[in-house]
């Protein structure tokens, strides 16, 4: 029996997604759904591409296997899948500023787009097409604009704070650690480290872009 999803992510990409997906899998004992499933769940694709025109998936069937999901594409749907997930708490991430969060997009997920396809395979550029599609929909048409993706980011993130009340919601920075976290899921704080995964150079070396310089 599907459980529905104790978090849901609110917060855009490249604010410490991949980590919060490790620490929330060891928090629930269970997955966590992040962009990069999407690897291993290619029929996943034109269900994102659909929900991005509107058409919404059984959401609670889609992510049964989870209990819960960070990142893009969920993280843009946070309204849709929380209505259905009521008793689920919302965690928005964010950096410590919009500044901050532009420079790692932009030398990350950003740049995905100037990546040659033969370096990604098909299945890559499905999923960047994907990716690219609802960054244009459910974020701002002009994304790779530095003032508009800015101001884009504060938006988005100063509409979940008015829309969420105080106590389903998770307002997190990398750097908070499993405090935040394990107090409104009522779990104990792990004695290991918080996780710290996917730099930049990490995520460039993982989708096969060049170094910075």
């Amino acid at each position: 029996m599907n459980k529905g999803l104790r978090v849901v992510g609110a917060g855009i990409g490249r604010t410490g997604t991949h980590s919060l997906k490790l620490a929330l899998e060891q928090l629930l004992d269970a997955p966590c759904y992040h962009m990069l499933e999407v690897f291993g769940r290619p029929d996943d694709i034109p269900v994102w591409h659909r929900a991005v025109e509107g058409d919404m998936p059984d959401w609670n069937a889609f992510l049964s296997d989870y209990r819960a999901a960070v990142d893009w594409p969920a993280g843009a749907f946070w309204r849709e899948i929380s209505a259905v997930n009521p008793d689920a708490v919302i965690l928005l991430s964010s950096r410590s500023s919009a500044d901050a969060w532009w420079k790692s997009a932009n030398d990350t997920i950003f740049n995905i787009a100037d990546v040659a396809i033969d370096t990604m395979g098909p299945a890559g550029a499905a999923q960047r097409d994907m990716a690219i599609d609802m960054l244009v929909k459910r974020f701002t048409p002009n994304w790779r604009d530095e003032a508009e993706a800015k101001r884009a980011y504060e938006a988005h993130n100063a509409d979940v704070r008015a829309s969420v009340p105080a106590d389903k919601l998770i307002d997190w920075k990398p750097g908070d650690g499993w405090a935040p976290i394990c107090d409104k899921l009522g779990i104990a704080v792990p004695a290991e480290p918080f996780p710290h995964v996917n730099t930049t150079d990490e995520f460039r070396a993982m989708v096969g872009m060049e170094p910075r310089r």
